[in-house]
């Protein structure tokens, strides 16, 4: 019998008393360089967190060794010094999932920053998620109203595409996300506002997003000033809390502001811990990193999120290192121009330049055709801008070309729409066919 029961397996909660009761074993700071924190004397995996000195900072471990382990700050760490206590909470980050979250701002973390009170109606999730196997994904063949006209004709997007918006600083990125936020016809927005100025968090939650868009959209907040861990912490938690909403089978859109700067965290983390520098001073890790989140959204066996990533390319320059490889892992790319921007022109989209490479798989052929003609029209005037500017046109040399002079006014007043208006699907594209008929051409 004594043997039985010695054999029997232990009960959950058995293996939870037993391991409460194991004696705390406390390590201690050895050294602190850049954001990296030396610890000794604790047993960590890659991934787990600590809690570092008397006021139980917490910190992830990003890189071990055989003798010591390297942690990144979640919480500031001003005062800590070398011997702080160091103890491992035998876990790793979680993220609150549920309808509880919508309507609710949060941090990286998943605590509400928001002044509401606590959430509730949520769940407990591990952050990190494998990404739907290639097969296990649905092919994408449905459309994705964004309430724009110039992108849902010219570069229309599918439910579960993943594109990104191109530009500048200044160039008008974040409001054209707002415009989106408020326009879309998806379910549920996760919003994820990273590296942003705090100045901006609010403007943004109450002028741009609004009551309304705010009530169906969970907003994940990580500003400048914060560590370059909760930076990209924040990006991550923000895909599990859409992956989430995937996995009930609803259909999300995910909006992260901006993918650059959690490139930039990344940065900041890889070479605190030793990266070499490779492409432009980004350490390799950086380019792993934004393939495993980019793929993580996307169709899945049920559902789907349909990632918008806004880009901040280094001085208009669209072939730097991180805006050339998240395009090509990206479904499409939106370009915004700041010479239209300067002009007054928004949204500030340069249409020519922009691609969706799902467009053909969403829309009708008569669509498709329309926004080729259009295109054709567009890029007939831009090849022969040179001569129309020194007068030396002559009107009968190219159909496309007289079109686009006769029906400038109707083209530019396609293309651009104010911040509050909201058009939908099927205007959008009646808009589009009554340009196209009244200019004429094939």
């Amino acid at each position: 019998m004594i043997g039985l029961v010695q054999d029997a397996p232990r009960s959950a909660v058995l293996e939870r008393m037993l391991a409460a009761a194991q004696p705390e074993r406390v390590g201690a700071v050895t050294s602190i360089a850049g954001l990296g924190i030396q610890v000794r004397g604790v047993d960590a995996a890659i991934g787990d967190l600590l809690e570092i000195g008397h006021d139980r900072a917490r910190a992830e471990v990003v890189a071990v060794t055989e003798r010591s382990a390297t942690a990144m700050p979640l919480d500031r760490i001003e005062g800590l010094s070398a011997g702080a206590p160091v103890r491992s909470t035998r876990g790793r980050m979680t993220v609150p999932t549920g309808r509880g979250l919508l309507g609710r701002v949060i941090d990286a973390t998943g605590n509400p920053i928001d002044g509401k009170g606590p959430i509730w109606d949520t769940v407990q999730m591990p952050l990190d998620s494998p990404p739907p196997s290639a097969l296990g994904r649905q092919r994408i063949t449905a459309p994705l109203p964004l309430g724009v006209r110039a992108l849902d004709t010219m570069t229309a997007v599918g439910q579960g595409q993943r594109i990104g918006l191109f530009a500048g600083s200044g160039v008008g990125k974040s409001s054209l996300l707002s415009m989106i936020a408020r326009g879309t016809e998806a379910e549920v927005s996760v919003i994820a506002l990273i590296g942003e100025r705090g100045r901006e968090v609010r403007e943004f939650l109450e002028d741009d997003l609004g009551p309304e868009g705010l009530a169906r959209s969970v907003v994940v907040v990580s500003t400048a000033d914060q560590p370059a861990l909760m930076r990209v912490r924040a990006a991550f938690t923000a895909t599990r809390i859409a992956e989430s909403f995937r996995d009930l089978g609803q259909h999300a859109v995910l909006m992260m502001d901006s993918l650059t700067r959690v490139a930039m965290a990344q940065r900041e983390i890889g070479l605190s811990i030793g990266e070499p520098p490779a492409t432009r001073g980004y350490p390799p890790s950086v380019f792993g990193l934004l393939a495993r989140l980019l793929e993580r959204a996307g169709t899945g066996p049920v559902g789907s999120v349909t990632g918008i990533y806004t880009v901040l390319v280094d001085g208009d320059d669209h072939n730097e290192p991180i805006a050339d490889t998240t395009r090509s892992i990206l479904d499409g790319h939106i370009v915004l121009d700041r010479k239209l921007a300067t002009a007054g022109h928004f949204p500030s989209i340069d249409v020519l330049e922009s691609i969706s490479r799902v467009a053909s798989r969403v829309t009708s052929p008569d669509q498709k055709a329309a926004a080729q003609i259009l295109r054709g029209v567009m890029a007939a005037r831009r090849d022969m801008q040179d001569l129309i500017d020194v007068g030396a046109y002559q009107r009968g040399i190219n159909p496309r070309v007289d079109a686009a002079l006769d029906n400038e006014a109707g083209i530019l007043s396609f293309l651009q729409q104010r911040m509050d208006d909201s058009t939908s699907y099927a205007d959008a594209w009646t808009r589009l066919a009554l340009l196209v008929r009244a200019m004429g051409v094939n």
